[in-house]
């Protein structure tokens, strides 16, 4: 296979999907593959699993805990990497974070770059498939200030209307209070942690991109 795939994952906020851009790194965005919200044997906030009838999908926005890997298809986002890598081309769906569900699919293509990124809170759970596969280019953790990461997680979750205003502000400050245990769990599982120059220059390397010199607008 001569496509491979840069994992990259961080804290939500920590500015994965802006410096994606500055840098032109082909994405497939991993929070795409969340599961639906009212699916059997989703993970709650409260410790349990949803029973066989799910919940509602209203119910969902605060019931289930969406920073929890079980909440997310990993078997799903890995056919898509290994699509990417041996075809260029792959389906994938469209998820609403307002509804809490897959709404449509689309095609992603990157064509034949040298290495494309996928990208989401939950990348470091897929290293180990990726290296066993042969197609892991680098696995990288973006780290930046915490008090910047909770503030632009939370300007751009309330501009998009993510979901109502007391979860987000109750979500991100757990967040926040677990965020340099989640950083120090994603480097045990074989990331490498990196600032945002840094990654970068990482990225651009893979890509054989050039990264632009002048200041770069954060979030």
């Amino acid at each position: 296979m001569s496509t491979r795939v840069i994992l990259l994952t961080g804290p939500s906020g920590s500015g994965k999907t802006s410096l994606l851009r500055r840098v032109g790194a082909r994405r497939l965005k991993l929070d795409d593959f969340y599961r639906d919200g009212d699916e059997p044997g989703m993970p709650l906030l409260d410790g349990s699993i949803s029973g066989a009838d799910g919940v509602t999908r209203a119910e969902a926005q605060h019931a289930i805990d969406w920073d929890d890997s079980a909440s997310w298809d990993a078997d799903r986002a890995m056919t898509a990497i290994l699509d990417l890598c041996a075809t260029g081309s792959t389906t994938v769906p469209v998820y609403s974070i307002q509804d809490n569900a897959t709404v449509d699919y689309t095609t992603l293509d990157v064509d034949a770059v040298p290495a494309y990124v996928a990208e989401g809170v939950f990348a470091a759970e897929l290293i180990d498939r990726c290296r066993e596969a042969g197609v892991l280019a680098d696995a990288l953790v973006l780290r930046r200030p915490r008090l910047q990461t909770w503030w632009f997680r939370l300007r751009r979750d309330l501009a998009e209307h993510r979901k109502p205003v007391h979860v987000l502000l109750r979500r991100g400050l757990r967040l926040a209070r677990e965020e340099p245990a989640k950083i120090a769990e994603w480097v045990a599982k074989g990331c490498r942690p990196v600032d945002r120059a840094e990654c970068e220059a990482a990225i651009a390397r893979h890509i054989g991109a050039t990264v632009q010199q002048s200041p770069a607008k954060d979030g």
